[in-house]
């Protein structure tokens, strides 16, 4: 269950005041209270994490003055408006000026509630959008998203911050659902384009036509090409292998035309071609070398290690607190399981059994294997993943059990040891074998 959104009431009268909050709670929102318009802009900001309620007619600063000193903040905080009577005019006025609603007293308490979750739901998915404009502009971000130890990934990670500093176009390839497109766009956050443009457009989702008019125009809605659009940032064609022979030309000539460095650089993401052929042989060869002048390959999640179990803890927690529940604890043997899956969907396929596991525990029943099993029979014939030692999947296991249990205690080490039944000394070798600071849990 989604955390409770708040209400910011503002109302001089405190009857009134007490009587909304009141309501308001019982119909499960996180409320707070304020006497005055002043007051109220004290305690809220750009992103504050709800809606406001405030009366019109207030001595001081009066509702209308209070709303455009909102929408001035920030333009897309929701604000409902009581007004009396002989108010109407100007609550229609302040509809206009950026006001969610408004409602005329006597108001009916039941659409009081209506209007606070509709804001609520507008407003979550305003700051929802601004999150991921925000993540996706964040290098750093973007960069801890890329979640794992393994040497594959240590690998990847370095490669995009050496990448990212170059003007170079690159080419991405790799299996589905493997995180192509967050790499492309931590590229791009991590270099000296961060600031430009970001656009992006999938060559599988539109026809030829389509394609060439969105791409080097004339755009039937009148917009700029995107080839113009990303001038001086960033042009990320994903699905590049969908690109037409006469499309891979006009491109390879906007790519000619810009020189050294390049205005504009393109990052090319294939996402799926057969498995005896390359991107060379897909693409023209004279593009296939200036994009793939610089290339990055992501690693496959079955070859990532204990990659997979972080990645699962990580997401099963999310889900857990998502859903208002427990994440499902896993066993030795759900673990070796974890570790031994082909994951043909790779990342994501991981992300959705994880998101299937914590629904399971919550109504508890089901297990990580079953939903293993069900997942890869859906996927067709599986592809084959190496054993490994015993040992390997003994500290992959440990590894697991300590850094969940550090999570759930904070960083407490008394509370670790209990738990586990290890001795202070054990604790520390263990986890300076595996990598783990008391600090990333505190």
């Amino acid at each position: 269950m989604a955390r409770a959104m708040k209400v910011a009431i503002v109302d001089d009268e405190a009857d009134m005041r007490q009587s909304i909050s009141r309501w308001l709670a019982l119909s499960g929102f996180d409320t707070e209270t304020y006497a005055s318009a002043e007051d109220a802009l004290k305690g809220l900001n750009a992103d504050f994490p709800g809606v406001v309620v405030s009366d019109i007619k207030m001595p001081g600063m009066d509702g209308m003055t209070f709303l455009k000193k909102l929408m001035s903040m920030d333009s897309g905080l929701p604000v409902i408006l009581i007004t009396g009577h002989g108010d109407v005019p100007m609550a229609v006025e302040a509809m206009r000026v950026g006001a969610f609603d408004f409602l005329e007293k006597p108001f009916n308490p039941d659409r009081m509630t209506e209007l606070a979750k509709r804001a609520t739901q507008l407003r979550r998915l305003t700051l929802d959008n601004r999150a991921l404009r925000r993540e996706l502009s964040d290098g750093t971000v973007l960069m801890k998203k890329l979640i794992g130890s393994s040497p594959v990934m240590e690998r990847l990670r370095e490669d995009i911050l050496d990448l990212g500093q170059a003007d170079s176009h690159v080419l991405i390839d790799g299996e589905t659902g493997t995180g192509k497109t967050l790499v492309a766009h931590a590229l791009h956050a991590v270099g000296a384009r961060a600031g430009r443009k970001f656009v992006t457009i999938s060559c599988a989702a539109w026809s030829e036509d389509q394609l060439s008019s969105k791409l080097f125009g004339p755009a039937e809605d009148g917009s700029l090409p995107l080839v113009e659009e990303a001038r001086g940032g960033t042009l990320c064609l994903e699905d590049i292998e969908s690109l037409s022979h006469p499309l891979q030309s006009r491109l390879l000539t906007v790519i000619n035309e810009q020189g050294t460095p390049p205005e504009t650089r393109i990052i090319a993401i294939c996402n799926e071609h057969a498995p005896d052929t390359t991107l060379e042989n897909v693409l023209r060869s004279d593009l296939y070398y200036r994009l793939g002048a610089m290339t990055i390959v992501l690693p496959p999640l079955r070859t990532r290690g204990e990659d997979i179990l972080t990645l699962f803890t990580r997401m099963s927690e999310q889900f857990a607190e998502e859903y208002g529940c427990e994440a499902p604890q896993v066993t030795a043997q759900e673990a070796a399981q974890l570790l031994q899956a082909p994951w043909p969907g790779n990342v994501r396929q991981l992300v959705n059994i994880a998101e299937r596991a914590v629904l399971q525990n919550r109504r508890g029943s089901g297990s990580i294997a079953s939903l293993l099993m069900a997942d890869n029979e859906a996927s067709g014939p599986a592809l084959t993943t190496e054993g490994k030692p015993l040992k390997d999947y003994v500290e992959a296991f440990e590894r697991m059990l300590i850094d969940n249990t550090m999570r759930r205690h904070k960083g407490s080490i008394v509370a670790v040891m209990e738990e586990l039944c290890l001795p202070r000394r054990t604790l520390n070798e263990k986890m300076a074998k595996y990598g783990l600071s008391r600090a990333d849990y505190v």
